[in-house]
């Protein structure tokens, strides 16, 4: 199964757009989570205590971590995210909270050393950005990191477009050529 985590919102997102021609490329049904439509419970104490009690006693079943156990089902993960204020939309930030659950997506080892527990080998972050700085540590490398180190992804790949808010830039080609640029695992591997 693809798991496709859409934290765009525009109705003609370019991110979103790219993103598709990735899933139209990898050619088989996907599970759409719009993150916009997701009402996130707020992260303090008491949902803290809730998810700390349920985790320890390891009522994994609970509602409360649908969207980890989803996460952690899927074959193949594609996360749609534009690059805004050198970060990604706070709606995916909210999502990681929400599948980080130890026992799920991850558990520690008895040194303390993360051990992922997804069942993805792939993870392909799609990413636009209207000007050329993006340094890729405050989103993709910050999903990379968790997805290798935490949920034991090890083949994460970044599909981007930038510089499309340029005065000047010719967007139709940028997207064009981010599109023909896009490039399967298996296809870089043969």
């Amino acid at each position: 199964m693809i798991l496709f985590v859409d934290a765009c919102v525009r109705a003609h997102s370019r991110t979103k757009r790219l993103a598709e021609a990735l899933l139209a490329k990898l050619n088989e049904e996907a599970v759409h989570v719009a993150l916009e439509k997701i009402s996130f419970a707020v992260t303090d104490e008491d949902y803290l205590k809730k998810r700390d009690e349920l985790i320890s006693i390891g009522e994994f079943d609970n509602d409360m971590f649908a969207l980890a156990r989803q996460f952690a089902a899927a074959d193949t993960i594609v996360i749609a995210a534009p690059f805004w204020d050198l970060s990604f939309p706070a709606k995916l930030k909210q999502y990681i909270e929400a599948i980080n659950v130890t026992g799920v997506t991850f558990e520690y080892t008895p040194e303390g050393i993360p051990k992922g527990l997804c069942n993805a080998n792939e993870l392909y972050y799609v990413m636009t950005a209207g000007g050329d700085y993006v340094p890729w540590e405050f989103g993709f490398g910050y999903i990379k990191a968790l997805a290798q180190i935490f949920y034991g992804i090890k083949n994460v790949e970044i599909i981007k477009a930038i510089g499309l808010d340029i005065v000047g830039a010719d967007v139709p080609a940028i997207m064009d050529e981010a599109i023909s640029n896009i490039k399967l695992k298996k296809e870089k591997d043969s």
